[in-house]
């Protein structure tokens, strides 16, 4: 019998400090002194600090990858889409598209692992925007070539206009 009290009091105790640790960060939103969010960090014109290890939106080096594949076989929810021919009169393939779907990406940083020439790894951007579903298809053939290979951050601006696009910006890194 004193087992069973001794749990009931851990069980009241418990949830009694977890109801106080949530009413305790409610209450702070209500502080005079605590500001919002745009002015503590200026955002879009000042981008948010965000961890080392943070795992943002994708960053794809198109000169370095020999679409092997790997990291489409590894995404496991089918987030990634290769497209490639075979180079004549080589071994290697010319990528000619690499997508991805945002809408059902999940982050997980499985995809980064698998590729045997690190072409593919999380970026920092935490913002990519967009106002319907197709914005957030990401082809990276098609972006400019700054962000395409991965000198530059993926934004909302660059996908917008490589939507507008009817050929690719370059041929891909086997292309001579």
């Amino acid at each position: 019998m004193l087992g069973w009290l001794k749990n009931v009091w851990l069980a009241v105790f418990t949830v009694g400090h977890g109801l106080w640790v949530t009413l305790r960060y409610w209450l702070i939103t209500y502080k005079s002194d605590r500001g919002t969010f745009t002015d503590k960090f200026e955002y879009p014109e000042k981008p948010v600090p965000v961890a080392a290890r943070y795992r943002g939106f994708h960053r794809y080096d198109l000169t370095t990858c020999i679409a092997c594949d790997q990291c489409a076989k590894a995404c496991p929810v089918d987030c990634i889409y290769i497209g490639k021919e075979r180079v004549e009169g080589s071994k290697g393939f010319q990528v000619t598209g690499f997508t991805i779907d945002y809408s059902k990406c999940m982050f997980c940083a499985l995809c980064v692992e698998p590729c045997p020439v690190d072409c593919i790894f999380m970026g920092a951007t935490h913002d990519l925007s967009c106002f319907s579903r197709d914005g957030c298809i990401v082809d990276f053939s098609r972006l400019p070539v700054d962000v395409a290979w991965g000198r530059a951050t993926l934004n909302p601006m660059a996908v917008s206009e490589s939507k507008v696009l009817t050929h690719p910006v370059h041929g891909g890194p086997n292309q001579p």
